[in-house]
Formats: structure tokens, sequence, C-alpha cells
């Protein structure tokens, strides 16, 4: 079973810029468009802009992360502080197989990167050995190795940022 726990962002819909939801997205939505035959749950954790998530935030979300049944942990996050939260859960060391992912474009939008993000990193999830790993732009990283890059709108492993 995979543990889906949301925590907001663009993914979801969330437009931080509009100061507003700009059309709730539902993952499960776009789990039941895939027609997947694997078992998963969904939670709710928070709702926010992750530049938005604070110290308390990732507390409760580690928290999630560690007592949930599944050792397949997906969340999903806004990109703008991704691999902060990454960083945090990785500290706990939880022996479990976690991934983030998020999207640029909204997930209510019809030329989101949503699904494609979400559907590889649940693909990754499924053949990772336990660690913490972001999955974004058809890439993995592994948490001590990712950094957004804000002029190209994408994640790479920290050495390509420099």
């Amino acid at each position: 079973m995979i543990h889906i726990l949301t925590t907001g962002g663009t993914i979801e819909g969330l437009d931080c810029d509009q100061k507003q939801s700009a059309g709730k997205t539902s993952l499960s939505n776009f789990l039941e468009a895939a027609n997947v035959s694997f078992s998963f749950s969904i939670e709710e954790v928070f709702q926010k802009d992750s530049r938005f998530i604070t110290f308390d935030d990732r507390e409760y979300l580690a928290e999630k992360v560690q007592t949930s049944e599944s050792s397949k942990i997906l969340i999903s996050h806004g990109t703008f502080t991704m691999e902060e939260t990454a960083k945090h859960i990785a500290d706990r060391k939880i022996n479990k197989t976690i991934v983030l992912t998020g999207s640029f474009i909204l997930g209510s939008s019809r030329n989101t990167d949503a699904p494609f993000n979400l559907g590889y990193a649940i693909c990754a999830l499924q053949f990772l050995k336990p660690d913490v790993y972001v999955a974004m732009n058809g890439r993995i990283f592994h948490w001590s190795n990712v950094a957004k890059n804000l002029k190209t709108n994408k994640f790479e492993s920290k050495d390509e940022t420099q």
C-alpha cells in the first residue's frame, strides 16, 4: 500500500499568487483516470503554499510519515521549499521509502505537469530503497543532492546549479 500525504501546493491547484485556490485538484482523480492497479490511501495533512510551511508543520508531517503503517510514502508538496521538507524528514532517519513530488503548473490547468510528476514519483517509490527522495521533471534526486533552479524552473542536482 502506498500512503499519499498531501500538503497543498501547485499540484493541488493552490495558487499563492492569487491568494486563493484556483480549482482544487484531487490526486485521487489523477490516479483514477490512470486506472492504477495498486492500493493507496490519501491523507490531507495540511493545505499550504510551501513558502508558508513552518518548522511545526514539518514536524507534524514527519510524525505522519513515522506513524504510517505503510513503508512507502508519497508526499505532494509545493516546489518552493520541497528540499527543506525533504531534509527535515531525512534528519528523522525514518526507515521508509519517502518520495516528495509536486508541479510547476497548477494541477487544475490543462497543460499541468502534475499527472506526469505524480506517476513518475509513484513508479520510483516502488523501486527505491528506504530513504528520502524528490521526484521532479523526470528525475529522481536524493534529498541531500537536490536544488530548485529558479531560472529554468527545474529541479537538478546541487552540482548542476553551481
